[in-house]
Protein backbone atom coordinates (compact mmCIF):
# COMPACT_ATOMS: atom_id res chain seq x y z
CA UNK A 1 0.00 0.00 0.00
CA UNK A 2 2.88 2.35 0.79
CA UNK A 3 4.54 1.66 -2.58
CA UNK A 4 1.28 2.34 -4.45
CA UNK A 5 0.84 5.63 -2.64
CA UNK A 6 4.41 6.63 -3.43
CA UNK A 7 3.95 5.67 -7.09
CA UNK A 8 0.74 7.66 -7.40
CA UNK A 9 2.33 10.65 -5.72
CA UNK A 10 5.30 10.53 -8.09
CA UNK A 11 3.06 10.20 -11.14
CA UNK A 12 0.94 13.13 -9.97
CA UNK A 13 4.09 15.18 -9.45
CA UNK A 14 5.36 14.37 -12.94
CA UNK A 15 2.05 15.33 -14.52
CA UNK A 16 1.99 18.60 -12.59
CA UNK A 17 5.60 19.37 -13.50
CA UNK A 18 4.88 18.60 -17.16
CA UNK A 19 1.92 20.96 -17.15
CA UNK A 20 3.94 23.69 -15.47
CA UNK A 21 6.79 23.20 -17.93
CA UNK A 22 4.32 23.51 -20.79
CA UNK A 23 3.16 26.85 -19.37
CA UNK A 24 6.77 28.02 -19.06
CA UNK A 25 7.30 27.04 -22.70
CA UNK A 26 4.23 29.11 -23.65
CA UNK A 27 5.68 32.08 -21.79
CA UNK A 28 9.04 31.66 -23.51
CA UNK A 29 7.38 31.51 -26.92
CA UNK A 30 5.29 34.62 -26.19
CA UNK A 31 8.12 36.68 -24.72
CA UNK A 32 8.59 38.67 -27.92
CA UNK A 33 4.86 39.35 -28.38
CA UNK A 34 3.93 42.72 -26.85
CA UNK A 35 0.29 41.62 -26.49
CA UNK A 36 1.19 38.49 -24.50
CA UNK A 37 0.69 38.37 -20.74
CA UNK A 38 2.67 35.96 -18.58
CA UNK A 39 0.80 32.78 -17.66
CA UNK A 40 1.08 31.46 -14.11
CA UNK A 41 0.65 27.73 -13.47
CA UNK A 42 -0.76 27.29 -9.95
CA UNK A 43 -0.89 23.87 -8.23
CA UNK A 44 -4.23 22.99 -6.69
CA UNK A 45 -4.55 19.87 -4.56
CA UNK A 46 -7.69 17.91 -3.93
CA UNK A 47 -8.96 14.34 -3.95
CA UNK A 48 -5.49 13.00 -3.29
CA UNK A 49 -4.05 14.51 -6.49
CA UNK A 50 -2.61 17.77 -7.69
CA UNK A 51 -3.73 19.64 -10.75
CA UNK A 52 -2.54 22.79 -12.47
CA UNK A 53 -4.75 25.87 -12.88
CA UNK A 54 -3.46 28.45 -15.38
CA UNK A 55 -3.92 32.08 -14.44
CA UNK A 56 -2.84 35.21 -16.25
CA UNK A 57 -0.69 38.03 -14.95
CA UNK A 58 -2.72 41.23 -15.14
CA UNK A 59 -2.72 44.77 -13.78
CA UNK A 60 -6.04 46.42 -14.49
CA UNK A 61 -4.99 49.92 -13.41
CA UNK A 62 -1.87 49.93 -15.58
CA UNK A 63 -3.72 48.46 -18.54
CA UNK A 64 -6.44 51.12 -18.47
CA UNK A 65 -3.81 53.81 -18.04
CA UNK A 66 -2.13 52.53 -21.18
CA UNK A 67 -5.46 52.62 -23.05
CA UNK A 68 -6.08 56.23 -22.02
CA UNK A 69 -2.56 57.26 -23.02
CA UNK A 70 -2.90 55.45 -26.36
CA UNK A 71 -6.08 57.41 -27.12
CA UNK A 72 -4.52 60.75 -26.21
CA UNK A 73 -1.42 59.99 -28.29
CA UNK A 74 -3.47 58.99 -31.35
CA UNK A 75 -5.48 62.22 -31.09
CA UNK A 76 -2.40 64.43 -30.95
CA UNK A 77 -0.72 62.55 -33.81
CA UNK A 78 -3.79 63.09 -36.01
CA UNK A 79 -3.87 66.80 -35.13
CA UNK A 80 -0.16 67.19 -35.91
CA UNK A 81 -0.51 65.36 -39.21
CA UNK A 82 -3.33 67.67 -40.27
CA UNK A 83 -1.46 70.84 -39.31
CA UNK A 84 1.66 69.64 -41.15
CA UNK A 85 -0.45 69.33 -44.29
CA UNK A 86 -1.82 72.84 -43.80
CA UNK A 87 1.73 74.07 -43.20
CA UNK A 88 2.53 73.19 -46.83
CA UNK A 89 0.62 76.33 -47.83
CA UNK A 90 3.31 78.48 -46.21
CA UNK A 91 6.20 76.82 -48.03
CA UNK A 92 9.82 77.68 -47.36
CA UNK A 93 9.92 80.89 -45.31
CA UNK A 94 13.27 81.85 -46.84
CA UNK A 95 11.72 81.83 -50.33
CA UNK A 96 8.79 84.11 -49.37
CA UNK A 97 6.27 81.67 -50.83
CA UNK A 98 3.60 82.36 -48.22
CA UNK A 99 0.76 84.84 -48.71
CA UNK A 100 2.59 87.24 -46.38
CA UNK A 101 5.74 86.99 -48.48
CA UNK A 102 3.78 87.52 -51.69
CA UNK A 103 2.08 90.60 -50.23
CA UNK A 104 5.48 92.01 -49.31
CA UNK A 105 6.71 91.44 -52.87
CA UNK A 106 3.58 93.12 -54.26
CA UNK A 107 4.04 96.10 -51.96
CA UNK A 108 7.67 96.50 -53.06
CA UNK A 109 6.70 96.33 -56.75
CA UNK A 110 3.94 98.89 -56.20
CA UNK A 111 6.35 101.30 -54.53
CA UNK A 112 8.76 101.07 -57.46
CA UNK A 113 5.93 101.61 -59.97
CA UNK A 114 4.66 104.66 -58.05
CA UNK A 115 8.11 106.27 -58.38
CA UNK A 116 8.09 105.78 -62.13
CA UNK A 117 4.43 105.48 -63.23
CA UNK A 118 5.21 105.76 -66.95
CA UNK A 119 7.24 102.54 -67.00
CA UNK A 120 5.17 99.62 -68.38
CA UNK A 121 7.79 97.10 -67.19
CA UNK A 122 7.25 98.19 -63.58
CA UNK A 123 3.49 98.09 -64.13
CA UNK A 124 3.79 94.55 -65.45
CA UNK A 125 5.88 93.63 -62.39
CA UNK A 126 3.00 94.72 -60.13
CA UNK A 127 0.53 92.58 -62.08
CA UNK A 128 2.96 89.64 -62.02
CA UNK A 129 3.39 89.90 -58.25
CA UNK A 130 -0.40 90.15 -57.91
CA UNK A 131 -0.82 87.01 -60.03
CA UNK A 132 1.67 85.14 -57.85
CA UNK A 133 -0.23 86.20 -54.74
CA UNK A 134 -3.53 85.07 -56.26
CA UNK A 135 -2.00 81.71 -57.19
CA UNK A 136 -0.72 81.30 -53.62
CA UNK A 137 -4.16 82.00 -52.13
CA UNK A 138 -5.92 79.76 -54.65
CA UNK A 139 -3.46 76.92 -54.06
CA UNK A 140 -3.68 77.32 -50.29
CA UNK A 141 -7.46 77.01 -50.45
CA UNK A 142 -7.15 73.87 -52.57
CA UNK A 143 -4.69 72.41 -50.05
CA UNK A 144 -6.95 73.25 -47.12
CA UNK A 145 -9.96 71.59 -48.70
CA UNK A 146 -7.88 68.58 -49.74
CA UNK A 147 -6.73 68.27 -46.12
CA UNK A 148 -10.35 68.37 -44.96
CA UNK A 149 -11.32 65.73 -47.52
CA UNK A 150 -8.43 63.49 -46.45
CA UNK A 151 -9.44 63.91 -42.81
CA UNK A 152 -13.01 62.96 -43.76
CA UNK A 153 -11.73 59.83 -45.53
CA UNK A 154 -9.63 59.06 -42.45
CA UNK A 155 -12.75 59.31 -40.28
CA UNK A 156 -14.57 56.85 -42.55
CA UNK A 157 -11.60 54.47 -42.35
CA UNK A 158 -11.47 54.79 -38.57
CA UNK A 159 -15.19 54.09 -38.20
CA UNK A 160 -14.87 51.03 -40.44
CA UNK A 161 -12.00 49.77 -38.30
CA UNK A 162 -14.00 50.30 -35.10
CA UNK A 163 -16.92 48.27 -36.45
CA UNK A 164 -14.55 45.49 -37.51
CA UNK A 165 -12.84 45.41 -34.10
CA UNK A 166 -16.19 45.31 -32.30
CA UNK A 167 -17.20 42.29 -34.38
CA UNK A 168 -13.94 40.56 -33.42
CA UNK A 169 -14.46 41.56 -29.80
CA UNK A 170 -17.86 39.84 -29.70
CA UNK A 171 -16.40 36.55 -30.95
CA UNK A 172 -13.60 36.59 -28.39
CA UNK A 173 -15.78 37.84 -25.55
CA UNK A 174 -18.35 35.09 -26.14
CA UNK A 175 -15.57 32.47 -26.05
CA UNK A 176 -14.23 33.92 -22.78
CA UNK A 177 -17.63 33.91 -21.11
CA UNK A 178 -18.32 30.33 -22.20
CA UNK A 179 -14.83 29.13 -21.24
CA UNK A 180 -14.92 30.83 -17.85
CA UNK A 181 -18.27 29.28 -17.03
CA UNK A 182 -16.96 25.80 -17.90
CA UNK A 183 -13.63 26.25 -16.12
CA UNK A 184 -11.51 26.13 -19.28
CA UNK A 185 -8.24 27.98 -19.73
CA UNK A 186 -9.16 31.30 -21.38
CA UNK A 187 -5.91 33.14 -20.72
CA UNK A 188 -4.97 33.37 -24.41
CA UNK A 189 -8.43 34.66 -25.27
CA UNK A 190 -8.06 37.32 -22.57
CA UNK A 191 -4.82 38.41 -24.23
CA UNK A 192 -6.61 38.65 -27.56
CA UNK A 193 -9.42 40.69 -26.03
CA UNK A 194 -6.99 43.12 -24.44
CA UNK A 195 -5.21 43.50 -27.77
CA UNK A 196 -8.53 44.40 -29.43
CA UNK A 197 -9.21 46.95 -26.69
CA UNK A 198 -5.78 48.49 -27.30
CA UNK A 199 -6.56 48.79 -31.02
CA UNK A 200 -9.96 50.33 -30.27
CA UNK A 201 -8.36 52.89 -27.97
CA UNK A 202 -6.30 54.17 -30.90
CA UNK A 203 -9.50 55.19 -32.69
CA UNK A 204 -11.49 56.57 -29.75
CA UNK A 205 -11.29 56.96 -26.00
CA UNK A 206 -12.90 53.98 -24.25
CA UNK A 207 -13.62 52.56 -20.81
CA UNK A 208 -14.44 48.92 -20.03
CA UNK A 209 -16.36 47.16 -17.25
CA UNK A 210 -15.78 43.47 -16.42
CA UNK A 211 -18.80 41.51 -15.20
CA UNK A 212 -19.74 37.94 -14.24
CA UNK A 213 -17.86 35.15 -16.05
CA UNK A 214 -15.33 37.69 -17.39
CA UNK A 215 -17.98 39.28 -19.60
CA UNK A 216 -17.03 42.81 -20.60
CA UNK A 217 -18.92 45.93 -21.67
CA UNK A 218 -17.27 48.84 -23.50
CA UNK A 219 -18.22 52.51 -23.36
CA UNK A 220 -16.77 55.58 -25.03
CA UNK A 221 -14.89 58.00 -22.79
CA UNK A 222 -18.03 60.15 -22.86
CA UNK A 223 -20.25 57.30 -21.63
CA UNK A 224 -21.95 56.13 -24.83
CA UNK A 225 -22.34 52.29 -24.93
CA UNK A 226 -20.09 50.77 -27.57
CA UNK A 227 -20.50 47.08 -26.68
CA UNK A 228 -23.19 45.58 -24.44
CA UNK A 229 -23.52 41.85 -25.20
CA UNK A 230 -23.58 42.90 -28.85
CA UNK A 231 -21.67 45.63 -30.75
CA UNK A 232 -23.36 48.98 -31.15
CA UNK A 233 -23.34 50.25 -34.73
CA UNK A 234 -20.93 53.12 -35.38
CA UNK A 235 -22.06 55.13 -38.41
CA UNK A 236 -20.58 57.86 -40.57
CA UNK A 237 -21.49 59.25 -43.99
CA UNK A 238 -18.33 60.35 -45.82
CA UNK A 239 -18.23 63.47 -47.98
CA UNK A 240 -16.17 62.94 -51.12
CA UNK A 241 -15.71 66.55 -52.23
CA UNK A 242 -15.00 69.56 -50.05
CA UNK A 243 -15.16 73.29 -50.59
CA UNK A 244 -14.97 76.09 -48.04
CA UNK A 245 -18.70 75.95 -47.27
CA UNK A 246 -18.95 72.15 -46.96
CA UNK A 247 -20.00 70.83 -43.56
CA UNK A 248 -18.93 67.24 -42.95
CA UNK A 249 -21.17 64.71 -41.24
CA UNK A 250 -20.61 63.53 -37.68
CA UNK A 251 -19.90 60.10 -36.19
CA UNK A 252 -22.96 58.50 -34.63
CA UNK A 253 -23.20 55.53 -32.24
CA UNK A 254 -26.68 54.03 -31.90
CA UNK A 255 -28.20 57.33 -33.00
CA UNK A 256 -26.11 59.40 -30.55
CA UNK A 257 -23.67 61.89 -32.16
CA UNK A 258 -20.25 61.48 -30.53
CA UNK A 259 -18.46 64.21 -32.50
CA UNK A 260 -19.39 67.81 -33.08
CA UNK A 261 -21.47 69.94 -30.68
CA UNK A 262 -23.55 67.04 -29.30
CA UNK A 263 -24.04 66.34 -25.58
CA UNK A 264 -21.70 63.32 -25.43
CA UNK A 265 -18.66 64.02 -27.64
CA UNK A 266 -15.57 61.84 -27.66
CA UNK A 267 -12.61 63.32 -25.83
CA UNK A 268 -9.68 61.41 -27.27
CA UNK A 269 -8.61 59.02 -30.00
CA UNK A 270 -7.69 59.36 -33.67
CA UNK A 271 -11.29 60.23 -34.55
CA UNK A 272 -11.20 63.32 -32.36
CA UNK A 273 -7.95 64.51 -33.95
CA UNK A 274 -9.34 64.03 -37.46
CA UNK A 275 -12.55 65.87 -36.57
CA UNK A 276 -10.47 68.74 -35.15
CA UNK A 277 -8.48 68.97 -38.38
CA UNK A 278 -11.55 68.84 -40.59
CA UNK A 279 -13.92 71.06 -38.62
CA UNK A 280 -11.71 73.45 -36.65
CA UNK A 281 -8.07 73.92 -37.65
CA UNK A 282 -8.61 73.84 -41.43
CA UNK A 283 -11.82 75.89 -41.21
CA UNK A 284 -10.23 78.65 -39.12
CA UNK A 285 -7.21 78.80 -41.41
CA UNK A 286 -9.47 79.03 -44.46
CA UNK A 287 -11.36 81.91 -42.87
CA UNK A 288 -8.09 83.71 -42.18
CA UNK A 289 -7.07 83.44 -45.84
CA UNK A 290 -10.54 84.59 -46.90
CA UNK A 291 -10.01 87.70 -44.77
CA UNK A 292 -6.71 88.31 -46.55
CA UNK A 293 -8.41 88.00 -49.94
CA UNK A 294 -11.19 90.39 -48.93
CA UNK A 295 -8.67 92.94 -47.65
CA UNK A 296 -6.75 92.80 -50.93
CA UNK A 297 -9.89 93.36 -53.00
CA UNK A 298 -10.86 96.27 -50.74
CA UNK A 299 -7.38 97.85 -50.79
CA UNK A 300 -7.25 97.98 -54.60
CA UNK A 301 -10.93 98.77 -55.19
CA UNK A 302 -12.15 101.61 -57.43
CA UNK A 303 -14.59 104.29 -56.25
CA UNK A 304 -17.15 105.85 -58.60
CA UNK A 305 -16.84 109.61 -59.16
CA UNK A 306 -20.54 109.80 -59.92
CA UNK A 307 -21.74 107.79 -56.91
CA UNK A 308 -19.15 107.92 -54.08
CA UNK A 309 -20.94 105.06 -52.30
CA UNK A 310 -20.32 102.72 -55.22
CA UNK A 311 -17.14 100.62 -55.19
CA UNK A 312 -15.98 98.07 -57.73
CA UNK A 313 -13.08 95.63 -57.84
CA UNK A 314 -9.76 97.00 -59.02
CA UNK A 315 -6.54 94.98 -59.36
CA UNK A 316 -8.06 92.07 -57.41
CA UNK A 317 -11.56 90.70 -57.97
CA UNK A 318 -13.78 87.73 -57.36
CA UNK A 319 -13.63 85.37 -60.30
CA UNK A 320 -16.32 86.24 -62.83
CA UNK A 321 -17.49 89.55 -61.34
CA UNK A 322 -16.31 93.08 -60.61
CA UNK A 323 -18.68 93.40 -57.64
CA UNK A 324 -17.22 93.79 -54.18
CA UNK A 325 -17.53 90.77 -51.84
CA UNK A 326 -20.64 90.73 -49.71
CA UNK A 327 -20.04 92.46 -46.37
CA UNK A 328 -16.60 93.77 -47.35
CA UNK A 329 -17.39 97.20 -45.85
CA UNK A 330 -18.78 95.86 -42.56
CA UNK A 331 -16.02 96.13 -39.92
CA UNK A 332 -14.91 92.84 -38.34
CA UNK A 333 -17.43 90.79 -40.34
CA UNK A 334 -16.39 87.41 -41.68
CA UNK A 335 -15.32 87.40 -45.32
CA UNK A 336 -17.21 85.39 -47.95
CA UNK A 337 -16.53 81.69 -47.43
CA UNK A 338 -13.89 80.43 -49.85
CA UNK A 339 -13.03 83.88 -51.19
CA UNK A 340 -9.31 83.04 -51.17
CA UNK A 341 -10.06 80.25 -53.63
CA UNK A 342 -11.85 82.46 -56.17
CA UNK A 343 -9.83 85.68 -55.96
CA UNK A 344 -8.21 86.59 -59.27
CA UNK A 345 -6.37 89.43 -60.99
CA UNK A 346 -8.93 91.65 -62.71
CA UNK A 347 -8.91 90.67 -66.42
CA UNK A 348 -9.48 94.33 -67.34
CA UNK A 349 -5.96 95.08 -65.99
CA UNK A 350 -4.13 91.83 -66.76
CA UNK A 351 -2.57 91.96 -70.28
CA UNK A 352 -2.47 88.15 -70.46
CA UNK A 353 -6.28 88.27 -70.38
CA UNK A 354 -6.62 91.17 -72.81
CA UNK A 355 -6.47 93.89 -70.14
CA UNK A 356 -4.70 97.26 -70.03
CA UNK A 357 -1.86 97.93 -67.59
CA UNK A 358 -2.51 101.68 -67.44
CA UNK A 359 -5.85 101.07 -65.73
CA UNK A 360 -3.91 100.14 -62.58
CA UNK A 361 -2.32 103.61 -62.52
CA UNK A 362 -5.27 105.61 -63.84
CA UNK A 363 -8.32 103.72 -62.58
CA UNK A 364 -11.23 102.99 -64.87
CA UNK A 365 -11.20 99.21 -64.94
CA UNK A 366 -14.95 99.51 -64.39
CA UNK A 367 -15.58 102.31 -66.85
CA UNK A 368 -15.00 106.06 -67.22
CA UNK A 369 -16.82 106.89 -63.96
CA UNK A 370 -13.98 105.24 -62.03
CA UNK A 371 -11.02 107.02 -63.70
CA UNK A 372 -8.83 109.04 -61.29
CA UNK A 373 -6.06 110.29 -63.60
CA UNK A 374 -7.04 113.88 -64.58
CA UNK A 375 -5.22 113.48 -67.90
CA UNK A 376 -7.45 110.60 -68.98
CA UNK A 377 -9.29 110.46 -71.26
CA UNK A 378 -8.79 114.09 -72.35
CA UNK A 379 -5.03 113.77 -72.50
CA UNK A 380 -2.17 111.59 -71.41
CA UNK A 381 -0.72 112.07 -67.94
CA UNK A 382 1.79 109.24 -67.80
CA UNK A 383 3.40 110.71 -64.69
CA UNK A 384 0.23 110.40 -62.59
CA UNK A 385 1.20 108.56 -59.40
CA UNK A 386 -1.39 109.68 -56.84
CA UNK A 387 -3.54 106.59 -57.24
CA UNK A 388 -0.53 104.27 -56.95
CA UNK A 389 0.57 105.92 -53.71
CA UNK A 390 -2.99 105.68 -52.41
CA UNK A 391 -3.08 101.96 -53.23
CA UNK A 392 0.17 101.51 -51.32
CA UNK A 393 -1.30 103.34 -48.33
CA UNK A 394 -4.42 101.17 -48.49
CA UNK A 395 -2.31 98.04 -48.59
CA UNK A 396 -0.34 99.08 -45.49
CA UNK A 397 -3.19 100.65 -43.54
CA UNK A 398 -4.72 98.89 -40.54
CA UNK A 399 -8.23 97.56 -41.07
CA UNK A 400 -10.73 95.51 -39.09
CA UNK A 401 -10.61 91.73 -39.15
CA UNK A 402 -12.81 89.10 -37.58
CA UNK A 403 -11.62 88.84 -33.94
CA UNK A 404 -13.08 85.33 -33.64
CA UNK A 405 -10.17 84.00 -35.75
CA UNK A 406 -7.77 84.38 -32.84
CA UNK A 407 -5.11 86.64 -34.37
CA UNK A 408 -6.34 90.13 -33.52
CA UNK A 409 -8.95 92.48 -34.92
CA UNK A 410 -6.86 95.38 -36.30
CA UNK A 411 -3.86 95.02 -38.60
CA UNK A 412 -2.62 95.70 -42.09
CA UNK A 413 -3.29 92.93 -44.56
CA UNK A 414 0.41 92.03 -44.62
CA UNK A 415 0.64 91.83 -40.82
CA UNK A 416 -2.59 89.83 -40.68
CA UNK A 417 -1.14 87.35 -43.18
CA UNK A 418 2.02 87.11 -41.06
CA UNK A 419 -0.10 86.49 -37.97
CA UNK A 420 -2.01 83.79 -39.83
CA UNK A 421 1.21 81.97 -40.68
CA UNK A 422 2.34 82.45 -37.09
CA UNK A 423 -0.94 81.05 -35.80
CA UNK A 424 -0.44 77.95 -37.93
CA UNK A 425 3.16 77.51 -36.82
CA UNK A 426 2.15 78.03 -33.18
CA UNK A 427 -0.44 75.29 -33.48
CA UNK A 428 2.10 73.03 -35.14
CA UNK A 429 4.62 73.53 -32.35
CA UNK A 430 1.97 72.92 -29.70
CA UNK A 431 0.79 69.75 -31.42
CA UNK A 432 4.38 68.55 -31.84
CA UNK A 433 5.10 69.15 -28.15
CA UNK A 434 1.90 67.33 -27.19
CA UNK A 435 2.84 64.35 -29.37
CA UNK A 436 6.30 64.13 -27.81
CA UNK A 437 4.81 64.34 -24.32
CA UNK A 438 2.12 61.74 -25.00
CA UNK A 439 4.63 59.41 -26.67
CA UNK A 440 6.80 59.60 -23.55
CA UNK A 441 3.80 58.86 -21.33
CA UNK A 442 2.79 55.96 -23.55
CA UNK A 443 6.31 54.55 -23.45
CA UNK A 444 6.35 54.71 -19.64
CA UNK A 445 2.85 53.22 -19.36
CA UNK A 446 3.69 50.38 -21.76
CA UNK A 447 6.95 49.68 -19.95
CA UNK A 448 5.23 49.61 -16.56
CA UNK A 449 2.57 47.24 -17.88
CA UNK A 450 5.21 45.03 -19.48
CA UNK A 451 7.15 44.87 -16.23
CA UNK A 452 4.00 43.86 -14.38
CA UNK A 453 2.53 41.39 -16.85
CA UNK A 454 5.23 40.62 -19.42
CA UNK A 455 7.61 37.68 -19.56
CA UNK A 456 11.03 37.87 -17.91
CA UNK A 457 13.24 35.29 -19.61
CA UNK A 458 15.59 35.04 -16.63
CA UNK A 459 12.69 34.18 -14.33
CA UNK A 460 11.28 31.67 -16.79
CA UNK A 461 14.68 29.99 -17.21
CA UNK A 462 15.13 29.71 -13.47
CA UNK A 463 11.62 28.28 -13.08
CA UNK A 464 12.22 25.78 -15.87
CA UNK A 465 15.39 24.53 -14.11
CA UNK A 466 13.46 24.16 -10.89
CA UNK A 467 10.69 22.22 -12.59
CA UNK A 468 13.20 19.98 -14.36
CA UNK A 469 14.74 19.13 -10.99
CA UNK A 470 11.32 18.33 -9.59
CA UNK A 471 10.54 16.22 -12.64
CA UNK A 472 13.85 14.37 -12.28
CA UNK A 473 13.19 13.72 -8.57
CA UNK A 474 9.74 12.32 -9.32
CA UNK A 475 11.13 10.19 -12.12
CA UNK A 476 13.83 8.90 -9.74
CA UNK A 477 11.18 8.05 -7.17
CA UNK A 478 9.24 6.06 -9.75
CA UNK A 479 12.44 4.23 -10.68
CA UNK A 480 13.09 3.37 -7.03
CA UNK A 481 9.50 2.18 -6.52
CA UNK A 482 9.83 0.06 -9.65
CA UNK A 483 12.99 -1.59 -8.31
CA UNK A 484 11.34 -2.24 -4.97
CA UNK A 485 8.31 -3.79 -6.64
CA UNK A 486 10.56 -5.99 -8.75
CA UNK A 487 12.42 -7.11 -5.64
CA UNK A 488 9.13 -7.87 -3.89
CA UNK A 489 7.84 -9.91 -6.83
CA UNK A 490 11.09 -11.84 -7.06
CA UNK A 491 10.89 -12.68 -3.34
CA UNK A 492 7.32 -13.94 -3.72
CA UNK A 493 8.34 -16.20 -6.58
Amino acid sequence: MGLSLALNTARSSILASSSQMAVVSRNTAGASDPTYSRKIATLVTGGGAARVVVKRAADTALFYKMLDTTSDTAKQQAVLSGINKLKETVGDASLNQSSAGRIGALNAALELYAKKPDDPILAQAVVTRASELVTTLNSATATIQKTRQEADAGIAESVSRVNGLLAQFKTVNDAIVKGTASGADVSDELDTRDHILAQLSEEMGISAVTRENNDMAIYTDSGVPLFEKIPRRVEFSPTNTYNASTVGSQVVIDGVPVTGPGPMPLNSGRLVGLIQTRDRDAVIYQKQLDEVAEALIAAFSEQSKVDPTLFKAGLFAQSGTSDMPLGWDVPASQAVSGLAGIITVNPAIDPSKGGTLDLLRDGGANGPDFIENPGVPTGSNAGFADRLYKLGENLNADRSFNPALGIGDMASVANFAVSSAGWLEGNRKTASTNVDYQMTLLSHASEALSNATGVNMDDETALMLQLEKSYSASAKLISVVDEMLQTLLNAVR
